[in-house]
């Protein structure tokens, strides 16, 4: 009896010891103590600072993942949207070939294949640009910049021919000559557009439409069309 009544004396007199001891530590730390020096104590403050920036910057690096995950799921999204539509407008194409009937602006000149397996991509004209002008909008460099995502992405190979279409009203009030004319700049504005984001210019090319090929519309009628061709 009597180890065991001094063995539990000694344990809680060494329990005793270290709760003093941890008591004395927190207020050396609080500054209630001389012990620490001040040099020590401004290091703490240091370090706590430090360690509060880095917090603060893994929280910053935490949300920006979370927004940058949200955008990547967008354009995700985006471009299966993108994909469908092209897909569904290639099945919906008449088969076999015709002349394409357009003028070259830039690149060969001649008739395009327009088979089953050939895709084109239709961006409205006030999408892309102001009335009379040629210089893309942000909306439009928005769009262009979902289609040539989706062109490097599913049709890595394929040659890429760029139409610009007007309405077939007579060109009177702007400076240009010719409907032909503003459908060719428009044309080049886009093809440069897409080839500044990463397309080979070896296998795009534009061409001037001008008022041919009318849809429903005068606003329907000005676009540009972006053909994926078969090859």
């Amino acid at each position: 009896m009597t180890n065991r009544t001094t063995h539990r004396k000694t344990s809680r007199t060494i329990r005793l010891a270290s709760i003093s001891a941890a008591a004395v530590c927190i207020t050396a730390l609080l500054g209630g103590c001389n012990t620490v020096s001040q040099t020590d104590y401004d290091n703490a403050i240091a370090e706590n600072e430090e360690l509060r920036d880095r917090l603060a910057s893994a929280q910053d690096l935490l949300e920006q993942s979370e927004e940058d995950k949200a955008d990547l799921y967008e354009e995700n999204r985006d471009l299966s949207a993108d994909l469908s539509r092209a897909q569904s407008a290639a099945a919906s194409a008449p088969a076999g070939n015709s002349d394409a009937g357009f003028s070259s602006a830039s690149g060969p000149a001649g008739g395009g294949t327009y088979g089953t397996r050939d895709v084109i991509l239709s961006v409205a004209g006030d999408i892309l640009f102001d009335t009379a002008q040629v210089t893309i909008k942000q909306t439009g460099q928005r769009e262009l910049d979902r289609i040539a995502r989706l062109i490097m992405t599913q049709y890595p190979a394929n040659t890429i021919r760029v139409e610009g279409y007007t309405d077939p009203d007579p060109i009177r009030r702007s400076h240009w000559k010719t409907n032909e004319r503003l459908s060719s700049e428009r044309a080049l504005a886009v093809e440069a557009y897409l080839v500044s984001r990463g397309i080979d210019t070896d296998r795009i090319y534009s061409a001037a439409m001008g008022p041919a090929k009318p849809k429903s519309s005068k606003a329907e009628s000005r676009r540009v069309e972006i053909v994926i061709l078969a090859n």
